[in-house]
């Protein structure tokens, strides 16, 4: 039965790249569950907090992911020497400042953003509107997550500072 409506050959480039996003994911899973982990420091509670958040959100994108390979009738990559092999994010030490792991953490969302983008470009290509709504959605609330995490970043006073000098008509490089 093809409920799918969809040429199985089509589907080849669109799985191909889901499954680099399923071992991006691993890898960011793993990563972030070792930063929850070390995560030392005056910043200890929030971040691990948000670190727990961040990966257990992880978890489920990735079934999602594993399952809409199963749903275009191929099967997903599973193993993690593959996912080393295939993902553009890379293992990295824990042994991090908390500043350090969040820089780590916004560039791996870049790195994820860029291949929903490209999951995206190949499911238009053949009309895939569930991968396409799927990943559409992961998007908008990565780009969320990673300007909450860029706002965790910045030094207040520096922000206030530069607002109230730009309501003077100053302006800062």
């Amino acid at each position: 039965m093809n409920y799918l409506n969809m040429n199985k050959k089509e589907l080849i480039p669109v799985v191909h790249e889901l499954n680099i996003l399923l071992a991006d994911y691993n890898m960011y899973y793993q990563k972030l569950r070792s930063y929850h982990w070390n995560i030392v420091g005056k910043n200890f509670f929030d971040l691990h907090v948000k670190f727990e958040e961040l990966y257990n959100d992880a978890k489920i994108k990735i079934d999602d992911v594993a399952e809409r390979i199963l749903t275009l009738r191929n099967h997903p990559v599973s193993n993690f020497s593959k996912y080393l092999k295939i993902s553009s994010i890379k293992e990295t030490s824990a042994l991090k400042t908390d500043k350090e792991m969040v820089v780590n953490i916004l560039n791996d969302h870049s790195i994820l953003l860029e291949q929903m983008s490209t999951v995206i470009k190949e499911s238009e290509k053949i009309g895939d509107e569930g991968t396409i709504d799927m990943v559409g959605a992961y998007i908008g609330s990565l780009e969320k997550t990673s300007w909450m995490l860029e706002a965790w970043l910045k030094n207040t006073s520096e922000e206030f500072e530069t607002s109230e000098m730009k309501k003077m008509g100053v302006t800062v490089s």
